[in-house]
């Protein structure tokens, strides 16, 4: 079911141009980036690693959303180590993926709480949910 959406707070505009082997900018000059495929020992980045800087620096924003909920208050040196997997399976590709969500200073139990939470939150999480095989570590 898609849920839609009563009010939009931002929308990014992007292009590219020749794919895995090309460019992406965004419309305001921010973002202004080479592809290149994975293994090409080719200047640039590929769409596995702007997808998980993506979604560390978003579920991130829920980890804080959700502390702020419990009252507590996030270490400065919160951190995400995002392990994005491209792989085939027959002439199919797929995404896999491994969030290690680093809390220093909290308790395991409630980092636990506050990953889980975050992963109910973050719009990529749900973006994924039901969609690829996601796991959320607390490290």
């Amino acid at each position: 079911m898609i849920n839609p959406i009563d009010n939009v707070l931002y929308t990014a505009h992007t292009h590219t141009t020749g794919g895995r082997d090309g460019a992406g900018r965004s419309s305001d000059g921010a973002l202004d980036v080479r592809l290149s495929k994975f293994g090409s020992g080719r200047p640039g980045t590929n769409p596995e690693q702007l997808f998980a800087v993506g979604w560390s620096a978003c579920f991130m924003g829920a980890m804080g959303r959700a502390a702020l909920k419990r009252k507590i208050a996030l270490p400065a040196d919160v951190a995400i180590d995002a392990e994005v997997d491209l792989g085939q399976t027959g002439d199919a590709f797929f995404l896999r993926a491994r969030l290690n969500v680093h809390l220093p200073g909290i308790d395991r139990e409630v980092a636990q709480a506050l990953a889980q939470e975050a992963h109910q939150i973050c719009p990529y999480s749900k973006a994924t949910r039901g969609n690829i095989d996601v796991d959320i570590r607390v490290v």
